[in-house]
């Protein structure tokens, strides 16, 4: 809550919401540049969404970040939508703008920030995408502007990945195929592996491919899940000399992207890392 008459609000609406990182890496860049701003977890039920968003113009918010299972549902409730999150049909921070309340989706640019950092390029690659949901939807969105030459969605429910790849429909090489045995030769033409689904969060020893299907080849495993910090799909990569990166990356480029929306100021990055890393205990 407010600690005096002045302090900003932002914060994040999800459901469950006691995973979330997030508030420690924002809270930390607040306190880096001495702004009077607290970031707060809100639990909101997905029957509850409409009157949490009304709540932001309320109550005098800044802003706050969406999260599961909110991303898509929270549009119709927004005033305006940028065109990355128009198109993808997603959001994960809302801005408020006077008296309107506008929709971003950083998810997709802050994924791309992260391979960057991990110096993984995109151009003329092979990219397979395990699963078609809101995360993927962002991600496939930024790899054809990397200049990706095929993305492959695989998913295990096959009509969902359909409509994924029937929305990109003209905006490149899109290639659906099915979560299951067929993934073997999709894999050996990838350069780059992405998971994109929240399985192996709860469970670090779920695995959605076969480890022996893994090609040394692979230029690069990457797994979102950032907790565990290290899946078992990274493990299986890593051991077979392949290089990974988990999702701790692309929570804290996305994450600051969102902080820049809010406050008009350059996020400290390096002091947002830092936070992150100690809730993780890396």
């Amino acid at each position: 809550m407010k600690k005096n008459g002045s302090t900003k609000i932002t914060g994040i609406l999800g459901y469950p919401i006691e995973h979330t990182a997030s508030p420690c890496m924002h809270n930390a860049a607040f306190k880096a540049l001495k702004l009077d701003w607290e970031y707060i977890p809100f639990e909101v039920k997905p029957q509850q969404l409409k009157l949490a968003i009304k709540s932001i113009m309320s109550l005098g918010m800044q802003g706050v970040n969406v999260t599961i299972p909110h991303k898509k549902a929270v549009v119709p409730f927004l005033d305006e939508l940028s065109d990355e999150a128009e198109f993808i049909g997603a959001v994960n921070t809302i801005v408020r703008k006077g008296n309107k309340l506008i929709g971003y989706n950083t998810d997709g640019e802050g994924f791309i920030k992260a391979l960057e950092e991990e110096k993984i390029s995109l151009a003329g690659k092979n990219v397979l995408v395990l699963g078609a949901g809101g995360a993927a939807n962002g991600i496939i969105y930024q790899l054809l502007l990397g200049g990706a030459k095929r993305i492959t969605i695989a998913n295990r429910t096959i009509e969902k990945a359909k409509a994924l790849g029937k929305h990109f429909k003209g905006k490149g090489n899109i290639e659906i195929l099915p979560l299951d045995n067929s993934l073997k030769s999709a894999i050996k033409d990838a350069d780059i592996l992405i998971n994109t689904t929240s399985l192996g969060m709860k469970d670090a020893d779920v695995l959605l491919v076969d480890k022996n299907s893994l090609p040394k080849s692979l230029e690069a495993v990457v797994d979102i899940i950032y907790n565990p910090p290290e899946t078992k799909l990274l493990r299986i990569a890593k051991k077979k000399g392949i290089k990974t990166m988990n999702g701790l990356s692309m929570l804290l480029h996305q994450g600051a992207l969102s902080f820049e929306l809010w406050t008009g100021k350059k996020a400290p990055i390096e002091v947002m890392r830092k936070a992150l890393c100690q809730q993780f205990k890396m």
